[in-house]
């Protein structure tokens, strides 16, 4: 089956934004931030001196 350029110009979606790609920005941000916050915890440890030995 093909399409008129008419029929063509009639199609509406795929631009909607859902809530999948929203938990999926969500999470990501979430993640960033904390492995920003790991890192950051991790520094200030190591720059005053109090890293327990495994």
């Amino acid at each position: 089956m093909k399409l008129t350029n008419k029929e063509l110009k009639n199609i509406n979606g795929g631009a909607a934004v859902s809530g999948s790609v929203i938990s999926g920005v969500v999470r990501g941000v979430n993640t960033f931030l904390d492995l920003g916050r790991a890192l950051g915890s991790s520094l200030r440890r190591l720059g005053n001196g109090s890293i327990c030995p495994i």
